[in-house]
């Protein structure tokens, strides 16, 4: 189990110059990081966690009524339903709600990218909708500010940098991992790298969040300071530092003997973004240019029972546990 003295700690409220050189270092060394002095209040996290209790313990028929369907990737995710992006893998053991950025349905970027529309809403609890997007708001708030502390590690310029995530494709998942049994070989989420730009996290005080950083085969458990964020990023913005930023593999095991709920953000570009080196790379690091709307539908549409992933030579997130 790690200590978190391991992943360092940063205070947004701290000035810059206090607060860069400790970012850089921790997503340069581990890709993880823990944010205080963010815009999310306590009172909200709390509320949240209220509010998926609620809807996770309504009756399976109600939660069915709100399913996801192929060409909808937004309502309800049934207990082992998803699969990893690869042949054979073990379902994940998880159920969850899947929330994209609304957006009206006659707005003209639907017409463009059929990943973007208004987000379907369960009728219970009355107060899901109203509690989500109040988080949802204060976590956009973190991850501007965040993504500004990052413009100015790669030294590009800021207000171009955060224009490419106007109408993003950022998205939100409400979790539920119910307890697995001591032994068990499945995972709550399989090991993965997350295939976005930045993911906010609060993890649940149950644990089962563990991190594998790129210079060592131990899995590490992540344990956050009190009413911390954790941050990562994805494999997005390594691929705009050329590899001087790392996206980590990380996992989900919930050996707690208590359920355990989260609600990850991941920040994601707009559609038409393209993504390619801004700095010089890293000795060896080769990637091609990501098309973030391509990649996003390809995750998706991969993910889905029985789906192949295409020959895309785009890396779709999933690693095998070793």
């Amino acid at each position: 189990m790690t200590s978190s003295r391991s992943i360092p700690l940063i205070n947004l409220k701290d000035s810059d110059d206090t607060v860069l050189p400790v970012l850089e270092r921790a997503l340069t060394e581990i890709g993880f990081v823990m944010v205080q002095g963010h815009s999310v209040p306590e009172h909200l996290v709390r509320k949240m966690r209220q509010q998926l209790e609620t809807y996770f313990s309504r009756p399976l028929s109600e939660k069915l009524a709100d399913c996801i369907t192929p060409d909808n990737y937004r309502g309800y995710i049934p207990l082992g339903f998803f699969s990893p992006n690869s042949h054979g893998a073990t379902r994940d053991q998880y159920e969850g709600y899947k929330l994209h950025n609304e957006t009206a349905p006659d707005d003209p970027i639907c017409s463009v990218c059929d990943l973007y529309g208004p987000n379907r809403w369960p009728p219970m609890p009355a107060q899901l909708q109203e509690t989500t997007q109040a988080y949802w708001e204060a976590c956009e708030t973190t991850s501007r500010h965040l993504l500004r502390l990052i413009a100015k590690i790669l030294d590009v310029e800021v207000d171009t940098f955060l224009s490419l995530f106007d109408q993003p494709l950022t998205n939100m998942t409400l979790l539920h991992y119910p307890p697995q049994n001591e032994g068990d070989t499945g995972f709550g989420i399989h090991p993965h790298k997350d295939t976005d730009a930045l993911t906010l996290l609060f993890p649940d005080d149950v644990g089962g969040l563990w991190l594998r950083p790129h210079d060592d085969s131990e899995w590490l458990e992540v344990r956050a300071p009190y009413h911390s964020l954790v941050v990562n990023i994805g494999d997005l913005l390594e691929l705009w530092s050329g590899g001087h930023f790392v996206s980590t593999p990380h996992k989900v095991v919930n050996t707690s003997g208590s359920e355990r709920y989260s609600f990850p953000f991941f920040v994601v570009p707009r559609h038409d973004v393209v993504v390619s080196p801004l700095i010089a790379c890293q000795p060896g690091f080769q990637r091609q240019p990501v098309p973030v709307g391509t990649v996003s539908r390809e995750v998706w549409r991969t993910n889905w029972p029985n789906a192949v992933a295409d020959e895309t030579g785009f890396d779709l997130g999933t690693l095998a546990d070793h």
